[in-house]
């Protein structure tokens, strides 16, 4: 299955049944009159946020949804049926934008569950019944429904996930997804092997937290350089940032600061997150070596804790994890039991809310 993460489509709400015109004709009745009902409301336009899903690929092959519109009314005061809400299913992490410059921020579904009514449909119109009055006994206006709401709008997935892999690429960022998770992330020697964003489970001395792991971050990367800083809204909603520095680059603070740099620049607090550095590949190097290549980066991070450690050969990675475990908190990660589809503790659903 493609990743997509970002989708634009077109949603409208059903219109509103119009009113019927009507009069009682029955034999031995003795007084007749308007019986016409009203119209059936049109459908809403519901988003809900679902398990299962972490792309909006299904958004890229159906873009335009439309809600059932209500039924006329009829005679003898019967009201037209309702139209049925169209239910647009989305990952959880969906993001719901406007179509301005701006993107607007509509609506956040961030928990399994999550529904929200986006697009109300029109109501139905007035049957010429309710037009009746001492003065007015036989009314033929009725109402014509009205009209649904319609609106384009972006959908943005950003992935829940515990704490997020940075680094410049072949940092070793997919080598150490893989190793402390099932992920299947693959791994080359040569730049941006990693195209897309990842996620994958750690389960480490009985707790379990998320892991996502997105590409490589090169030096102008918050102006279109490379991949660009995209994928970075993948780890905005991250406890914990796991820097990774390649032991066996010439500069290791040069390459602590051009990450540190191209998150400064994109925002969104992702500079003030929690940050765990980590050396990896040091399974290259001897001990004095990684001694002296560790006070350099802790020298460059501002006195930060560096932990040595190689994801190929799994050392030091346990401390990593220990580390990681720490920084998240106690009881378990809730962005992971956000995404439990069995989980009982997840928030009930929000009240209705529309934009219009």
């Amino acid at each position: 299955m493609h990743f997509l993460d970002q989708a634009k489509i077109y949603v409208r709400s059903g219109h509103g049944g119009g009113g019927a015109v009507g009069f009682r004709r029955e034999k031995y009745v003795e007084y007749g009159g308007p019986d016409g009902g009203d119209g059936g409301k049109g459908g809403d336009i519901v988003f809900e946020a679902v398990a299962g899903l972490n792309t909006l690929i299904d958004f890229r092959y159906t873009q335009h949804f439309r809600a059932q519109r209500g039924k006329g009314g009829a005679g003898s005061n019967r009201t037209g049926a309702g139209g049925e809400d169209l239910v647009i299913k989305v990952p959880v992490g969906t993001q719901i934008l406007a179509d301005d410059e701006e993107r607007t921020l509509l609506a956040d579904l961030t928990h399994v569950g999550q529904r929200i009514v986006f697009l109300r449909g029109g109501d139905g119109g007035r049957g010429n019944a309710s037009y009746k009055t001492s003065t007015n006994r036989a009314p033929r206006q009725h109402g014509t429904g009205w009209p649904g709401a319609e609106a384009y709008v972006w959908l943005r997935l950003k992935l829940l996930a515990d704490a997020g892999l940075l680094g410049l690429p072949n940092a070793g960022k997919s080598t150490f997804l893989n190793t402390v998770t099932n992920a299947t992330a693959k791994v080359g020697a040569y730049a941006f092997t990693t195209t897309r964003p990842q996620l994958g489970v750690v389960n480490h001395k009985h707790r379990e937290f998320v892991l996502a792991d997105i590409p490589g971050l090169i030096e102008g990367a918050a102006d279109g350089a490379g991949i660009g800083d995209r994928f970075l809204g993948h780890v905005e909603r991250c406890r914990v940032l796991l820097h990774l520095i390649d032991a066996n680059v010439e500069d290791v603070g040069e390459a602590y600061r051009i990450v540190r740099d191209e998150i400064e620049a994109y925002g969104a607090g992702l500079d003030e997150k929690t940050e765990v550095i980590a050396l990896n590949k040091c399974d290259l190097l001897d001990d004095e070596l990684i001694a002296a290549i560790s006070e350099e980066l802790r020298e460059a991070s501002g006195g930060a804790v560096v932990l040595p450690m190689s994801g190929a050969t799994g050392m030091g990675v346990e401390a990593v994890l220990d580390r990681l475990i720490e920084m998240i908190g106690p009881g378990e990660a809730t962005t992971y039991a956000e995404i439990r589809e069995d989980d009982e503790d997840a928030p009930g659903e929000p009240k209705e809310w529309s934009p219009i």
